[in-house]
Order: structure tokens, then sequence, then C-alpha cells
């Protein structure tokens, strides 16, 4: 074997340890941002999102490790003004890329198809964006006037103890909760899917449970009208729906009236809904962390 192709073995071999990130314009309205840039190859979304399928098989049949981000051109102009990059220009994007396999969401390519990647992709980049947003509430929250509390992270445990208390009052099953709070600019959703077995152990992803526990422990420290729905659902059983609304820095149990109402009208419209079949729409019931959620000198 030459030296020449010793060389070339090699460094197909090293290539094959450094990892690799490709940042996707996930939509049409992205893709037609970039088209103001000289530089931006591509003429149509359709086109542009086959080149990068092509790309992503590519990498995986070389063995490199490649993860996707979500490539906004908003916060990429962004970047470039902060660090003087002329944002017409290759080399500005990969540099924007390579700062975003750090900062940004994204998800690890293993072969699946784009249509499978794509909704992927934005759901992390939501809860990404939700996670930040939630913390930095928490984080500037302050100190209680009175007695310097961190109302942040008493917050965040008052949420803990709520989140617990939701899930060992709902019984065994499958829980489905769903928390939303109001923001500066649009609503914080965060979901999470839990299961409580019948000797009471319960089984979730510590990461989706502390993301659900920062949105609500960011509705507590705004004091926002939020709220906050728990789905139950048992073999051969109809599932039940709970409610509560974020009131006071606390949650207030929805009445069964309350929170059939929330589930049978249509949000865009208010228009009635018919019932879902197999279903029943229970009261909140009462938590004990709620009536010590209050605290001197806070909701």
């Amino acid at each position: 074997m030459t030296t020449t192709t010793t060389t070339s073995r090699l460094r197909r071999a090293l290539r094959r340890e450094i990892p690799s990130t490709v940042g996707l314009l996930a939509d049409e309205q992205d893709f037609a941002a970039m088209r103001r840039y000289r530089t931006f190859a591509f003429t149509d979304h359709p086109s542009y999102l086959k080149e990068v399928e092509a790309l992503l098989k590519s990498l995986a049949r070389q063995g490199t490790h490649t993860t996707v981000a979500l490539f906004d051109p908003d916060e990429y102009a962004s970047y470039c003004a902060e660090t003087g990059l002329d944002p017409d220009h290759p080399t500005s994007r990969s540099r924007f890329t390579d700062h975003l396999a750090t900062t940004g969401a994204r998800v690890t390519y293993t072969g699946q198809p784009l249509a499978a990647l794509l909704p992927e992709l934005v759901d992390t980049a939501v809860r990404h964006a939700t996670w930040e947003y939630a913390t930095t509430v928490l984080a500037t929250a302050g100190d209680c006037a009175d007695c310097g509390l961190d109302l942040g992270r008493d917050a965040f445990d008052r949420a803990t103890r709520l989140l617990l208390d939701l899930c060992e009052g709902a019984g065994p099953g499958t829980h489905h909760l769903v928390c939303s709070v109001p923001a500066a600019t649009d609503h914080l959703l965060a979901v999470l899917h839990t299961t409580r077995d019948d000797h009471g152990t319960q089984h979730h992803d510590p990461a989706a449970a502390t993301e659900f526990t920062a949105v609500l422990a960011a509705g507590l420290a705004l004091a926002v009208p939020g709220g906050l729905v728990l789905r139950v659902t048992r073999p051969d059983r109809p599932d039940r729906l709970h409610g509560w609304r974020l009131a006071e820095g606390t949650l207030v149990p929805l009445t069964e009236a309350e929170v059939f109402a929330a589930y049978c009208t249509d949000a865009r419209t208010g228009e009635p809904l018919p019932p879902e079949h197999g279903v029943d729409h229970r009261a909140g019931f009462p938590l004990p962390s709620g009536p010590q959620a209050h605290h001197p000198g806070h909701p």
C-alpha cells in the first residue's frame, strides 16, 4: 500500500470522528428570507430540502455523527451584526451553524425521513425557546422585598410540589398534563406525559418534567391567569379530564362545568364542540400545596 493511499484512508477515518451540524431552513418563509443573499444558491424550497436530505444520507453513509439545527434567518442576521460578519457569505452561514451546534435547538439524524425530522426539529425548537423564556423569568424574578427570598427558586419549588400533588391525586394510570402560561408575545405551552403504577411510583422523562415544572413556575412567579389540564387514562375505564386555573400564584381547581366548557368549546371560534366519547369531565381536585403557595411580599 502506497503512502498516498494510507494517508487518504487515515483522513477518511478521521473525518468519520468529526461531528457535523447541518443548519436547516424548515419552512418556505425562512427559505424566502435567505434568498435575499446573493450567495445563497437555492431557488426553491422543495429542491433545497431534497438536497439537504441527500447530504444527510451521505454523511450517514460515511459514519459521521450528524445533528440538524433549526436555521432562523432573523437570528442569523442578528448574529452577523453582533459579530461583524458579512451575512452574504457562505463562511458566515457556516460559522452561525457552528454557533447553533452549541446554543440552538437540534436533533440527531439517525436516518429518519426528512418528513419525520422536520416536525421533530420544530417541536424541539419550540421547547427550547419555551425553556429559555421560562428560565429567564425565574432567574430575573428578584428577591422578596420583605424577607429576601429568591422568588424564582421559590416558584420552582412550589411548582415541583404542585406537580407531585397532581400526579398523586390523579392516581394510577397514564397522565397527560398541559400547562399554558401567557407570555409577553405569545403563550408558553408545556406538555408532560407520565405514568403512575399501582405502587405509587412515577415514570417520566426527567428533562420533560423539568421543562414542564419551569413553565408552571414561570406562571406562578408572574401571577398570570394561565391554566393546567390533566387527562388520566386507565385500561377499560373512561378517560378523566381535570382542570385548574392559575390565579394569585397558585392552582385553583375548576368546576366540572368549567372543565366541560373548556374542552367542548372551539378556542378559535367560541362555538360549542361535541363532547369526546368515553371521556368524563371532572372538577379539578384540591392540591395540598395550593393553600401554602402564598408568601409575604409576593403572590
